[in-house]
């Protein structure tokens, strides 16, 4: 007696008899789950990984003020500069049980000159000439396991004691600059260490030498704490109980207080792998479910048969689903050691693109692999409930009726709701009409999904009528065009699940690489336009008052002012009244002298009234975004994380060139590491332009046209469209891969239709030049609906950003984007009708029912 005909015999023979419908379903899934394992790899990076200590690597615990301000339920924002320790926390700590002593570190940025003597003549010969050095008092030579290996210690203010390697030697005389004021010092000892740091050269002064140097009187920037017995992390859990506003770490998360950008990387990595994992998610889904529809369809008649002898619609739903799942559990795992590597490989991306430093390392652990095969298949099943959603409720005489004729064109319900989705996509597009600034164009960018969600609802539609548009024409080109027309007219569904992945390709790369590209040339210009001054002076770790003060006396120059760059994190509250903060540029001015040299554009206020840190201009950007005007109360934490509070006296329009925020350069600088302005801009009189610059230069300046400048925040701008960039790179390597998949799946499915023309009379070239045309008709109206569906966002984003209604796009990529996806189209297909077409047509009727 045979054993019952279940569900599992089922599942298992439609495995076995239809391979080709589910290798398409399998690789779209086994690369969504490599993305997601990559990607949560960066995650787990960003919460475990960082930088190994190098300077503190011979102290057990390294102590310091936290890097970050916390915002509630949402992901902490790093301090940009060093957070000052309480003047008595070392006192404090070296008192606690089990510390032997506590050594204080500060950094001092330097400018070691005459490096390389033989730099051409030019504006960059002071940059080619110089190196920047950290200075150091020479107690902390301690904290990295320094020794003397010759010489000795500093004891006068114009000793230095260099590292071994420096290619100076005791008894030499070095010049070393402290913000663009040289002073002469003597070498009079040489250090070497087990390890040394590799990041940057390190020299060594004495304490006093530091605290003069030091804008903030030499306070300690961090601690290291040597333990007394052998439990270092009992001695930092003591310290963090009886200070909680301190940070203590050992092991290699001593690396976390050494280096800044180490906290700022790891935000930047959580950030990113986040929002990626979500897109590809939302990608995934969108992909497979499209890949299913294509393999249910191919199996409607299956279907049809097992409704009509008495199937349950919840039966065939669970077969599909069981189905999938036993496919997607295959192909994820198979994704997991790709995904691995694929961390790896975006690691070098974003560190060629200053996004991580080259230093950072990722964390691996199985746990992103486990994510990623839990949220890829639960996204499988997902796309596979919408998948046989129609065919398990259609009735038996129906369904084997559709086997034969194909489905119908989609409901009415269906077509009003993506004619709705599209009217609010062009809505929220013309939000910049009403509103202005980044707050209006980011409406704008994200009006671009309600688009690709009402053409993903509407494409079968869409697709139809273009169909019979475009085969009215092609029916009277010739014999082929005829039967392209007629093939696609007849399947336009099935025509609809190769051109949507196309369009939303070519969609979200226009509209990836076109807001990114719009905000850059509108912050470019704006920055070009606002410097009045003739000359930017600046030297390679910044200027102090005194150099600008010595800039001004120049002969030639009329005035000079500094300008201190810095951030700040500002309070703001959403809708729901919940706290956000973020980050935004902070420029530090004189504001006496600005008007001689800078053009912020002001729109209201005066910027003569930056008096202190209570006041502070912002920028209409902000002003809009913030809620704010003249009155108006700003808070947040400055640079470093001191608690600030300002009322605003100014607002100006040019916030992308300049930063949202402004405020008088000596409070700025107060609050940053360094203390040193970034560059100062000169005025000079008629004639004297050449003098001045060879002048200024020949004292170790930097100088260069004061309207070649970047604007503020460039760094950032650059990183963030660095990471646009690979993940437009990531999404569109997907989207080619379902591409070629959908398309070669649906041609393979057409192979008894290729067979079946061939033997009523059709040569096999007019079956290819039949396809051919089928190939560009895909192309092209994959190419159009991705364009039709970049245009109002991207108008939208240049008329919030610069008023102007045409965006200004890389041309060259756009290009690029659009015809390679178009081209996609073309070799897929041809590819899928030379495989399709292997077999002789006799053999290929003959071998299916």
């Amino acid at each position: 007696m045979s054993a019952p005909l279940g569900l599992g015999r089922l599942v298992r023979a439609d495995l076995r008899h239809h391979r080709g419908s589910f290798v398409g379903v399998a690789v779209a899934v086994l690369v969504a789950s490599a993305l997601v394992t990559g990607l949560g790899v960066l995650v787990e990076s960003g919460m475990r990984g960082g930088l190994a200590p190098e300077r503190y690597a011979a102290v057990d615990v390294v102590v310091g003020a936290p890097q970050q301000v916390d915002v509630p339920e949402d992901l902490p924002v790093p301090l940009r500069e060093r957070a000052p320790l309480p003047s008595d926390a070392a006192r404090d700590i070296a008192g606690l049980p089990g510390v032997d002593r506590v050594v204080a570190d500060v950094t001092v940025p330097l400018v070691l000159q005459g490096v390389d003597a033989g730099a051409d003549a030019g504006a960059d010969a002071a940059a080619a000439a110089s190196a920047v050095v950290e200075a150091h008092p020479w107690e902390a030579t301690a904290l990295t396991g320094f020794e003397l290996r010759e010489g000795r210690e500093p004891a006068a203010a114009d000793e230095v004691v260099v590292t071994a390697g420096s290619g100076h030697a005791v008894g030499d005389t070095v010049m070393l600059a402290h913000g663009g004021i040289p002073s002469e010092y003597r070498v009079v000892g040489e250090v070497a260490a087990p390890a040394a740091p590799e990041r940057s050269a390190h020299v060594f002064l004495t304490e006093s030498r530091i605290d003069d140097l030091d804008p903030h009187d030499g306070a300690a920037q961090a601690l290291g704490v040597f333990v007394a017995g052998d439990d270092a992390e009992q001695t930092a859990t003591a310290i963090r109980e009886a200070f909680p506003g301190l940070v203590a770490c050992t092991g290699d998360a001593r690396g976390d207080v050494e280096f800044l950008d180490s906290g700022a990387a790891r935000s930047m990595l959580v950030a990113i792998g986040s929002a990626f994992v979500g897109t590809c998610i939302l990608v995934a889904m969108f992909i497979v479910a499209g890949t299913l529809s294509l393999s249910v369809q191919s199996r409607r008649r299956d279907y049809a048969l097992l409704r009509a002898v008495g199937a349950s619609p919840s039966q065939v739903h669970s077969l599909v689903a069981r189905e999938v799942l036993w496919v997607s559990a295959v192909a994820a795992l198979l994704g997991i050691a790709p995904g691995y590597l694929l961390s790896t490989v975006l690691q070098s991306a974003f560190v060629t693109g200053g996004v991580i430093p080259g230093d950072f390392a990722l964390a691996f652990s199985p746990l992103p692999a486990v994510g990623a095969v839990l949220l890829v298949l639960a996204s499988a099943w997902g796309a596979a409930r919408i998948a046989a959603s129609r065919v398990a409720k259609l009735d038996p005489v129906e369904a084997l009726r559709e086997s034969a004729t194909g489905a119908p064109p989609i409901g009415l319900t269906r077509i009003i709701i993506g004619i709705v989705l599209a009217a609010a996509g062009i809505s929220v597009s013309t939000v910049p009409l009403v509103l202005r600034g980044q707050i209006a164009a980011g409406a704008a960018a994200g009006a671009a999904m309600l688009l690709i969600i009402a053409l993903a609802v509407l494409g079968p539609w869409l697709v139809s009528l273009s169909v019979r548009v475009i085969g009215s024409v092609l029916r009277r080109l010739s014999s082929a065009g005829f039967l392209a027309s007629a093939n696609a007219t007849a399947n336009s569904r099935r025509l609809a699940s190769a051109i949507l992945p196309i369009a939303l390709g070519i969609g979200l790369g226009l509209v990836q690489i076109g807001a990114p590209s719009i905000i850059a040339a509108e912050a470019a210009t704006q920055a070009t336009a606002g410097v009045i001054a003739d000359l930017r002076v600046t030297a390679p770790a910044g200027l102090t008052p005194e150099a600008v003060e010595e800039i001004r006396e120049t002969p030639g120059v009329t005035d000079a002012s500094g300008i201190a760059l810095s951030a700040a994190v500002v309070d703001s509250h959403d809708f729901e009244g919940k706290l956000q903060r973020e980050e935004h540029v902070l420029q530090g001015i004189d504001p006496e002298r600005t008007a001689k040299s800078l053009d912020l554009r002001v729109r209201e206020g005066s910027l003569t009234d930056l008096d202190d840190a209570t006041a502070v201009a912002v920028s209409t950007d902000a002003a809009q975004s913030l809620g704010l005007d003249i009155g108006g109360t700003v808070t947040g934490h400055l640079g470093d994380g001191s608690p600030w509070e300002a009322t605003v006296v100014a607002v100006y329009e040019r916030g992308l060139g300049f930063g949202d925020l402004t405020m008088a350069a000596d409070d700025v600088r107060a609050h940053t590491t360094s203390g040193l302005d970034e560059f100062a801009l000169a005025t000079v009189d008629p004639g004297a332009l050449d003098d001045v610059r060879a002048g200024l230069t020949e004292r170790g300046f930097v100088v260069s046209e004061g309207s070649g400048q970047e604007a503020a925040g460039a760094g950032a701008q650059s990183q963030q469209g660095w990471v646009n960039l690979i993940a437009l790179l990531v999404i569109l390597g997907y989207i080619a891969i379902a591409v070629i998949n959908t398309l070669m799946m649906a041609t393979g499915e057409r192979s008894r239709e290729f067979a079946l023309m061939q033997l009523i009379g059709s040569s096999r070239g007019q079956v290819r030049s039949m396809m051919r045309i089928e190939a560009v008709l895909v192309a092209v109206i994959g190419m159009v609906f991705g364009i039709v569906v970049a245009i109002p966002p991207l108008i939208g984003v240049s008329m919030g950003i610069s008023g102007q209604p045409i965006p200004a796009l890389p041309v060259l990529g756009s290009l690029a984007i659009i015809g390679a996806m178009g081209a996609l189209a073309l070799v897929a297909l041809w590819a899928g009708t030379t495989a399709a077409m292997r077999t002789r047509p006799i053999d290929e009727i003959g071998s299916r029912q």
